[in-house]
This record gives structure tokens, sequence and C-alpha cells, in this order.
């Protein structure tokens, strides 16, 4: 008995075809169109959610400069009686010696801070004026404010 050599079907050529490779980019394309437009939105979260945070943060030391002065830096004296000893009437005469910010935050449009006192908010009103530096923006640009994080302020 001899051997003979079986044949087997030759493999077939591994691979996708050109409508599997369609499918996969279809379905791609579509995760695209979901999740870039939530991934965006990302950034100008992130932007209110710092300007929200150095906005309590600075409210904290105004705080303070209350508690050590009987009322908050006038809206001339502004933020840098945080910073340095006002110059400009009310002179506080209980100012900490190393003040009560090392330095003043920007906002994270690298926008300055708007204060005023007393604020028609409230006692003061602080605001960061977000993306398109102006008061008053909508949607993405829209204004960081004191009242709107803390309505005891």
């Amino acid at each position: 008995m001899t051997m003979e050599a079986t044949q087997f079907p030759p493999k077939e050529a591994g691979g996708f075809t050109l409508i599997e490779i369609m499918v996969v980019i279809v379905i791609l394309g579509i995760l695209a169109t979901l999740i870039i437009p939530r991934v965006m939105d990302r950034p100008d979260e992130a932007r209110r959610t710092k300007a929200a945070l150095d906005i309590q943060a600075i409210g904290q030391a105004l705080d303070l400069y209350r508690l050590d002065n009987h009322r908050y830096p006038s809206t001339d004296q502004g933020l840098d009686a945080l910073v340095k000893k006002p110059t400009v009437e009310p002179i506080p005469k209980q100012w900490r010696q190393n003040g009560y910010l090392a330095k003043l935050p920007k906002d994270p449009w690298d926008g300055s801070y708007v204060y005023m006192s007393p604020g028609v908010h409230g006692e003061y009103d602080l605001v960061s004026m977000g993306a398109d530096a102006e008061l008053g923006g909508e949607g993405n640009a829209a204004d960081v404010e004191s009242w709107n994080l803390n309505p005891s302020k």
C-alpha cells in the first residue's frame, strides 16, 4: 500500500473584505460624531471649574480681610488689597503683614477678575468674564459669578 499524498485544500488568504472595512469605518464615524462634541466641551468646563475655585479662594481671602478690618476692600482698593496694603482710603489698620493672598490669580482665560464692593448682589461681587472677556456672555463664554456660586454672598 502506497501512501499517496493527500492534498488539503489551499489555505484561504486572511484579511478583511472591502465591505467589512467600510462597515467598521461607518461605525467609527458614528461614534466620533457622538463622542467628539462631548470631549471638545471638556476644556471649557475645566476652565469654568477653575474660575469657580479661584473665586471661592479669593472670597475666603476677602472674608479674612473683613474679619481683620471690619469691612471688605473698596472697589477703588480692589483685589490688590489682598496682596499689598492699600494706600487708598480707607486704609486698613489691621492689615496682615504678609497679606491675604501671595498673588492675584488670572482667570483661566488670562483675564483679570472683576471686583466691586459694595456689590449689586451682595457685600461684594466677584466675576470672571469668561471666554469672551465681556460681562454677560452666554454659553461657553458665560461669566462665572460669585453670587451664583454661593447664594449667601
